[in-house]
């Protein structure tokens, strides 16, 4: 890899899933621009997200917003420095539309294209607004499709602590949601509805106390049947004392990883790190642990292109380039 200059402008992509998402980040740590263009409208009438529809919109809506990304910068294509896109995981369709468009883009203006993995790259958005945190940190990666106990040891070098063996977070919120009538997307709804309801009205089961990993299915089918058996109980209650089982276990686990790993700083990532009450427990947690917590702000939690552009940078940094030849991965693991 050649001498990198002072300003590393990098041109970021992002097509995970349902969000749109262009933006152009410097050296890693400076946000130029960012636009991202919501699919949730297109979606929330089918109560979640059609891969078909997603992908199909993300052709619509990219290059206005990789447009819009250069414009809102002052920056023409041939002046950035490389072009980054998500290559996995997500969903395939969603994913090849903004691969391939980066890989264009990286042509046309003469650039390296850098693949980046979407889960480093929601740990990159903590780096974008706290570009002095140091390793090693524990990460909690919550979001639609994961959630993940991470240590982050160095730059690049991950350790997988826990996992999901069934529901990702944000998709038990989603689910249950619907159940209760609350609408799409889950997470925002629950969050909201919850702040008048009482969380310990019902006693919900909290899964898979021993180890790091996760178990969410028992949990949403246990609200399921609550909300069909019983319901005359406020959905506000039901709300609280579901969202209040989530966070217990979330907490309570990312503890017991900071233990372990010896960790001095906290983070948060993921759409379903914009949950009020995760915020207050973590901080709470890092309060009474004496450790440093960084709460990312709430639109750098949700998918977007200036995460990616961040990732990039790094991974530019070690790796160098990614071969043209890379497509899709729609399973990729980040350790």
């Amino acid at each position: 890899m050649s001498e990198t200059p002072d300003q590393f402008l990098i041109l970021g992509i992002e097509t995970s899933c349902d969000e749109t998402a262009a933006a152009v980040v410097s050296n890693g740590d400076t946000v130029v621009s960012s636009v991202v263009s919501s699919q949730v409208d297109l979606h929330a009438r089918y109560g979640g997200v059609v891969p078909e529809i997603a992908s199909r919109a993300h052709v619509e809506l990219l290059t206005p917003a990789v447009a819009q990304a250069l414009v809102e910068s002052g920056i023409e294509g041939n002046e950035l420095h490389a072009v980054a896109a998500t290559v996995g995981p997500g969903l395939a369709g969603a994913l090849l539309v903004g691969i391939s468009a980066a890989k264009a883009y990286a042509l046309a203006w003469g650039l390296p294209f850098i693949g980046v993995n979407h889960m480093e790259a929601h740990l990159y958005a903590c780096f974008l607004e706290e570009p002095d945190l140091e390793p090693p940190l524990v990460v909690l990666l919550v979001s639609g499709g994961h959630t993940m106990l991470v240590a982050m040891d160095a730059h690049g070098q991950y350790r997988l602590l826990g996992t999901t063996v069934d529901d990702a977070v944000g998709e038990a919120f989603d689910k249950v949601a619907r159940v209760m009538g609350l609408g799409y997307p889950g997470g925002p709804a629950i969050d909201n509805v919850a702040l008048t309801g009482d969380p310990t009205a019902v006693k919900f089961p909290r899964a898979m106390p021993q180890g790091l990993d996760f178990s969410l299915s028992g949990l949403k089918t246990a609200v399921i049947r609550y909300v069909r058996d019983n319901p005359e109980t406020p959905v506000a209650d039901v709300a609280a004392s579901f969202q209040a089982a989530v966070v217990d276990v979330l907490v309570d686990k990312t503890r017991r990883a900071v233990a372990e790993v010896g960790a001095s700083t906290v983070c948060l990532g993921g759409g379903v790190a914009a949950n009020s009450l995760l915020r207050e427990r973590i901080l709470d947690l890092c309060t009474e642990e004496g450790l440093r917590c960084f709460l990312p702000s709430r639109s750098m939690c949700t998918d977007n292109a200036a995460m990616v552009a961040a990732a990039a940078w790094w991974r530019y940094r070690a790796d160098g380039a990614t071969p043209l030849d890379i497509g899709a991965q729609p399973n990729l693991r980040l350790a």
